[in-house]
């Protein structure tokens, strides 16, 4: 069964409650399930990488967290 949303990837949002009040950006993606969006620009996390191919030394790579849909509101 698919959750209805009011926001979609590519729509342009306001964080309108939380610690990243007042920030805009771009939605990414949207996991209705869990109800959270990533926003472009909006609660970076660090996250570490494994060594691989692409990337041979590894390391911490700065990644867009996800928030609760409630918090967002359209522009």
């Amino acid at each position: 069964m698919k959750t209805k949303t009011h926001v979609k990837p590519g729509d342009e949002v306001v964080v309108i409650s939380g610690n990243y009040k007042g920030e805009k950006g771009a939605v990414i993606s949207v996991n209705a399930a869990k109800e959270q969006v990533i926003v472009e620009g909006v609660r970076k996390m660090k996250k570490g990488i494994r060594r691989s191919e692409e990337n041979p030394d590894g390391g911490i790579e700065e990644v867009d967290g996800p928030i609760h849909i409630s918090n967002v509101k359209k522009v």
